[in-house]
């Protein structure tokens, strides 16, 4: 499991404080106001580094932050297209049979018959529900809807699911 979890991407500056607007990879934007610390991730020769959260806006699909780091918009024009991360302790609770995405890509998908189908290798977020994107042995991708019909067993300790294919899916 990771240690760290994406919550945003920084994606341009804001005004003339150093404040900076925030693409949001996590589902609920509102988190950031009980943030009070996230950590850039480093690139290149930067190392990572813990940036205070001072302000919180919404914006549009965007959050503008204000970080005690970061005076100037030239300041803030260094961390373009940074992501922003929390530590998995600080990561939201989640509900039973709740995963975070980044647990789910890699695990080993069989089908309830025992048959293997492949490794998890993306979800995609519909709206009605999560799809998930099995890469199978033959090269080929299998939709699976993530739904209590199709997802029988998730072990992330065993790093396995076990799925059930209704008609048509396969």
């Amino acid at each position: 499991m990771e240690q760290f979890l994406q919550v945003g991407i920084i994606s341009s500056t804001h005004g003339v404080h150093g404040e900076v607007k925030v693409y949001p990879t996590t589902d609920d934007p509102r988190r950031f106001k009980k943030l009070k610390t996230v950590i850039a991730e480093g690139q290149g020769r930067r190392a990572a580094e813990t940036l205070t959260i001072e302000q919180v806006r919404f914006f549009k699909n965007m959050v503008i932050l204000k970080f005690k780091e970061i005076t100037t918009p030239e300041d803030a024009l260094k961390y373009k297209n940074v992501p922003l991360l929390v530590p998995r302790k600080d990561a939201v609770k989640l509900a039973p049979g709740e995963y975070f995405i980044c647990d789910l890509i890699g695990l080993e998908v069989t089908e309830d018959t025992g048959r293997y189908l492949g490794k998890l290798t993306e979800v995609l977020q519909t709206g009605a529900n999560d799809v998930y994107v099995i890469s199978m042995e033959n090269e080929k991708e299998l939709l699976i809807p993530n739904i209590k019909e199709c997802i029988l067993e998730v072990s992330l300790e065993d790093n396995t699911m076990k799925v059930h294919l209704l008609e048509g899916l396969l």
